[in-house]
């Protein structure tokens, strides 16, 4: 009987062995990939192991301020880590927290907490405890076989030694957020170090910062330094000069901190029902609350900020490290009532209407478009009240509002008339009436093209001024667009949103309704008007020094020899706004008389809205023209209306710009306008200001987030007072 062969026994043969052969390939290529090519990062994994790399922080750069004080500073610190390899197992972490607990004085629990903290990697040291003594850093690092992967190593922390002063503009430093640290890591930063997180310390933050070194020790299995391996010494950061003057920055901080204070003692005006009776649904007696404000003062000829003052205030050094949980959330509370905001910068994040200090850039857009037959020689006749020429009447007696009024006269209770007006005279009384009839007719004659807007936006309202600053609100300009977005966010509703009708636009042009401004935009516009055009971006630091200025005497620096090694200022403007002799000085003329006078007389004689409190100003000194401002507020309340004032100097070897807006505080003349005139006070030299003194030391029980300031001598705020020169 004969045996038959499978003929599918070679085939399979044949594919066994390739597969034996593919299975070898694969080993040997495998092998040869870790001999040849993995062996460097083996290497470098064992070198880690077997070495510790301790990161060497930069000394910060210093922050000057224009005369050279020194504002933000550095001291040395002793900050005690451990080797995230020796905490890694839950029984190695309990006992040597355990262990640390006593000499670090921090209980075992909080230990354990920053050992487990995410933000550091595998081959990076942990922070426990910082600002340790000298004496308890040699103890810890004499005793290594007790407290295994204990390193303690220098850093630096900032010092603000005046405390509150510029705040807002310094800023302050802080641990990296969570949302921030891959960004941070990304461009080379320690999770440990601390970075700015406000003011001119978050702007400039990697040019203050420097450069990083550090120190390689080759250690043993339980992290005995054996040998010093490299060492690469840190970079100093640059230092910057800021373009504020403390003197001036003081003053507006005690100027503006005084009025509020003042006018929260204020009674604001009665609510009343059609008869004159008092509405019972309000107190009798109501004052302001007068919680916020904010003052800017700039160089209108280069854009440079002088102060920029914010209240309500804070400490910088809050922000200095240290300080539990539970305290820095009962300083700095998580609120939704804006009246509430300390961590907010005013002067460039609040979001205002801003009265009737928008009247001069309206009177520009009607001048320069031609608006206004025969220019600044066109006369309206003001009696009290404007009715809207481009509605039908059977749409005002459907209840459209179609009558617009001036603002109420004391003397007889109803709104004031002023009879005929021009630009200069409209402005100088605070006229609503001509500028109502502006607003309208700019739009329904030109085919309600949005030429008001453009005009406005030539002056940097509605876009971002670009200050080097963060946080900055660009604001809003009323529209057609900006109507349907707030409606589709749900802010007005759908039917409002539809379209942008004449009531918008006569809103608009009072500096009502939708239109959002900041107090830095409104300063840029005034000093566009003040300088015949000139649009600039603002700048509160102006040069990037080399590292290490040297000091002239304790507290100052040497601003003679450092090597600036960056301008920050732009040397041209950002635009020019065409502005003639014949747009620019009616304008001016009016805002020069509601500050000196005269008024306009049309039954009786109507004073300028700066008149009275300006007339113990010393105008020869130097002579300001400025514009008076009341933004009504929530259900048009008396106690919700806002003041704000704005001027500028009209001398050019003294290019000030000054703007002013108190919240809640009332009427514009009566509260923002004497904080201006305090302030161009002192810049004529008629007030002495206080010395600029570093802080009291800062009292960590304390539950007050900055200290109160307050004026010397606060006559500068009053109407007619003394002269207070000393």
């Amino acid at each position: 009987m004969s045996t038959q062969i499978d003929g599918r026994a070679p085939k399979r043969l044949i594919i066994l062995g390739f597969l034996g052969i593919t299975l070898f390939s694969i080993l040997g290529a495998r092998l040869w990939f870790l001999q040849a090519v993995a062996s460097r990062d083996v290497e470098v994994i064992i070198g880690k192991v077997r070495s510790r790399t301790i990161n060497l922080l930069p000394e910060r750069g210093r922050i000057f301020d224009s005369a050279g004080r020194v504002i933000a500073d550095n001291r040395r610190t002793l900050v005690v880590t451990i080797d995230h390899s020796v905490v890694r197992k839950s029984a190695q972490r309990n006992e040597l927290a355990q262990r640390l607990s006593g000499p670090l004085n921090i209980p075992v629990e909080v230990l354990i907490k920053r050992m487990l903290d995410e933000r550091y990697g595998p081959f990076e040291a942990i922070p426990l405890s910082e600002g340790v003594s000298e004496e308890l850093a040699l103890y810890l690092m004499e005793r290594v076989e007790d407290y295994p992967g204990i390193y303690v190593r220098e850093e630096w922390r900032r010092n603000y030694p005046f405390g509150a002063l510029g705040g807002h503009v310094v800023g302050y430093m802080g641990a990296i957020l969570k949302d921030d640290l891959l960004y941070y890591k990304s461009i080379g930063y320690d999770p440990n170090e601390r970075v700015g997180q406000y003011g001119v310390e978050e702007s400039y933050e990697t040019l203050l910062r420097g450069t990083p070194g550090y120190v390689r020790y080759e250690v043993d299995a339980v992290g005995t330094i054996l040998r010093l391996v490299e060492r690469v010494e840190p970079v100093t950061g640059n230092d910057l000069q800021l373009s504020i003057d403390l003197d001036v920055q003081q003053f507006a901080e005690q100027a503006l901190e005084t009025q509020l204070l003042v006018r929260r003692r204020v009674e604001a005006g009665q609510v009343k029902m059609p008869d004159g009776t008092p509405d019972p649904r309000y107190a009798e007696i109501n004052y302001y609350k007068a919680p916020a404000g904010s003052v800017v003062v700039m160089n209108h000829n280069n854009g440079r900020v002088i102060a920029m003052a914010s209240y309500p205030r804070f400490d910088l050094r809050w922000f200095d490290g240290g300080l539990p949980k539970d305290k820095f959330s009962q300083l700095f509370p998580r609120t939704d009532d804006p009246d509430l905001s300390i961590l907010v910068n005013r002067a460039v994040s609040g979001r205002y209407n801003v009265g009737s200090t928008f009247k001069p850039l309206v009177a520009y857009a009607a001048l320069a478009t031609g608006q206004l037959p025969n220019g600044d020689k066109y006369t309206f006749d003001d009696r009290g009240t404007y009715k809207l020429a481009s509605i039908a009447e059977e749409k005002c007696q459907d209840g459209v509002k179609c009558v617009f009024r001036n603002a109420i006269c004391r003397s007889t209770g109803l709104p004031c008339r002023y009879g005929q007006v021009n630009v200069e005279s409209a402005i100088a009384v605070s006229s609503d009436t001509f500028f109502y009839k502006i607003g309208e007719q700019i739009l329904t004659e030109r085919g309600y093209a949005p030429i008001l807007e453009q005009e406005i936006r030539r002056f940097g309202l509605g876009s971002p001024t670009n200050i080097d600053l963060p946080y900055e609100y660009a604001g809003t300009i009323p529209s057609k667009e900006l109507k349907k977005r707030l409606a589709n966010m749900g802010v007005i509703t759908q039917e409002a949103g539809k379209a942008y009708y004449v009531g918008d636009q006569v809103l608009f042009a009072i500096g009502q309704g939708l239109l959002s401004v900041t107090p830095l935009q409104m300063t840029l516009a005034y000093s566009a008007i003040a300088n015949s055009g000139r649009v600039y971006e603002p700048r509160v630091a102006v040069s990037l020094l080399a590292p290490g200025t040297r000091d002239a005497r304790p507290g100052f620096a040497d601003l003679t020899t450092t090597q600036i090694v960056k301008n920050l200022v732009p040397i041209s403007p950002k635009r020019r706004i065409e502005m003639t002799e014949n747009i620019r000085e009616p304008i001016v003329r009016g805002m020069a008389r509601a500050i000196t006078g005269p008024g306009v007389t049309f039954d009786y004689y109507h004073k300028t809205t700066g008149e009275n409190l300006f007339s113990n100003y010393n105008y020869a000194a130097l002579p300001i023209a400025g514009k008076t401002g009341t933004a009504q507020g929530l259900n048009n309340l008396p106690w919700n209306d806002s003041s704000a004032f704005g001027a500028f100097s009209l001398d050019s070897n003294h290019p000030y710009t000054v703007y002013a807006y108190l919240e809640k505080s009332g009427y514009g003349s009566q509260a923002a306008a004497p904080v201006v005139k305090c302030i161009f006070t002192a810049l004529n030299g008629g007030y002495k200001y206080d010395a600029v003194l570093p802080a009291d030391p800062l009292d960590k029980a304390s539950n007050i987030v900055a200290q109160p300031v307050r004026l010397r001598n606060p006559l500068c705020l009053v109407s007619g007072a003394a002269d207070i020169r000393e």
